[in-house]
């Protein structure tokens, strides 16, 4: 789950300063963070740096800083010296030259999820800029106050660059179209909780399906649209017809942001946006206008929607997304989760639902409904409480639209906690099992269930 192991040098931890022998920066090398791997408790993470100069450099070091709560449990291809929350990265003796247009590159794995700040290489930002440039990308960082200020810095957006919100209000469209990171430069746009994004639209002609289009608001509160390798961090949205809606913008991590008092959805993985993450957020009050379409977290489309978001040979493969470490609810008014078809391999771990408030209008009367294929569901906490509408904790479906085999198939939960409040009939209620015969769900002992009507599941338990 981590990045890759060392290869030929091993790494040390230290609390003293060290005296080093590198030369002065002559300002060839830039160096770029990128996260790897993420995982609920931390992640893992490559630097690569880049000689832009007509000459070999001898050697290098890289240093910065991590938040409190945040250290790093191992690294390698670099002698990594620590103090405090400071870290320095000096080169291997088979690294130290690289050559002109070359790189190299060392790693590392952290516990926590604060991201490297105040990065430099030979003591010049890791951008190539001033000193003590942001961490995670090596761009420029841009520090907005105002709504125009948003909206030029998202349609300027560029790999590496990190979007920085001041606390207040920023009312007005903010879409983001075409403006895509890569997998080594990432684009970030971060503030405090107390940076509010609200968007009283929609207005204008909407066209047949929902693309940025002239003369026309959305009403989403942010939207990403083919905008892939993203980080969304901290920030607060609210009143707005949609809350943040990723359409084809593959790769996006979502962290740490609030997202509440919604006409529907808080949080859309629409389009293919695949291998995202959803991670430490919070989630109330949604579907104030159409309750049985407020869900907190949506993962693809339906199939009758295909027709616009199923640009994956039509269907809509929103896969492998990640909903980590969440609270969603209460006041969610359809499904904390709702789990599309044609949608495959996601994990849902850690979470906790609150499902006081769901309304049960649209089927919407449980906290997951899964009718993807292969999703791993462990380690979430359930409750419900009246008011509201509850069948039961968990459910999977099948739809008629079947891609390559049934969905709502193939689907494990372990670890996770339910209490349904002596409404719910079961904790985890599987569906059509017959249609699941090659690919079973399965629920194992280690779930557990209390103020259930009839029980934990209606299937068999697996040890």
């Amino acid at each position: 789950m981590g990045g890759a192991p060392p290869t030929t040098t091993s790494s040390t931890t230290t609390t003293t300063t060290t005296t080093t022998t590198t030369p002065p920066s002559t300002g060839c090398l830039t160096a770029t963070v990128t996260r790897t791997s993420v995982w609920s408790s931390g992640y893992g993470a490559d630097v690569v740096l880049t000689n832009g100069c007509p000459t070999a450099t001898t050697s290098w070091a890289v240093e910065f800083d991590l938040p409190s709560g945040t250290t790093i449990t191992s690294s390698w291809n670099a002698v990594r010296t620590t103090t405090g929350q400071h870290h320095r990265f000096t080169n291997a003796t088979f690294n130290g030259a690289v050559k002109p247009g070359a790189t190299a590159k060392f790693g590392f794995n952290a516990s926590g999820t604060g991201l490297p700040t105040t990065c430099t290489v030979d003591g010049v930002a890791c951008d190539g800029g001033g000193s003590g440039g942001g961490g995670g990308g090596g761009g420029a960082t841009v520090d907005v106050s105002t709504a125009a200020q948003l909206q030029a810095a998202l349609a300027t957006a560029s790999p590496g660059q990190t979007i920085r919100l001041a606390a207040g209000t920023y009312r007005g469209s903010f879409a983001v179209d075409g403006r895509a990171g890569t997998a080594a430069q990432r684009i970030t746009l971060s503030g405090p909780s107390t940076a509010v994004i609200i968007n009283d639209g929609p207005s204008g002609e909407a066209p047949s399906c929902p693309v940025p289009t002239a003369g026309w608001d959305s009403g989403y509160g942010l939207w990403l649209f083919d905008s892939p390798y993203w980080n969304l961090t901290g920030f607060t949205v609210r009143e707005s017809k949609k809350g943040i809606v990723l359409d084809n913008s593959h790769h996006t991590t979502i962290d740490a942001v609030s997202v509440h008092h919604v006409d529907e959805e808080a949080v859309h993985f629409r389009r293919s946006s695949a291998d995202g993450v959803l991670r430490g957020s919070t989630i109330t009050d949604t579907g104030l206008v159409q309750p049985g379409y407020g869900e907190g977290v949506y993962l693809g489309s339906a199939n009758s929607n295909w027709a616009c978001h199923g640009n994956t040979g039509g269907v809509d493969r929103s896969d492998r997304i990640q909903v980590l470490d969440n609270r969603i609810g209460p006041n969610v008014a359809a499904e904390s989760i709702d789990v599309k078809e044609g949608t495959h391999e996601g994990v849902i771990r850690g979470n906790t639902f609150d499902g006081q408030g769901v309304t049960g209008q649209n089927s919407a009367d449980s906290w997951i409904d899964v009718k993807g294929v292969g999703y791993r569901i462990e380690a979430n906490t359930g409750t419900f409480r009246a008011p509201g509408v509850f069948a039961n904790g968990y459910e999977t479906h099948n739809t008629s639209t079947t891609p390559a085999f049934p969905n709502g198939c193939g689907n494990v939960w372990r670890d996770n906690r339910s209490d349904l409040g002596g409404v719910g009939q079961y904790a985890i209620n599987i569906s059509s099992v017959s249609k699941c015969a090659a690919m079973p769900n399965v629920v194992h002992a280690s779930n557990t269930a209390s103020g259930a009507v009839k029980g934990l599941t209606n299937i068999a338990v697996t040890p």
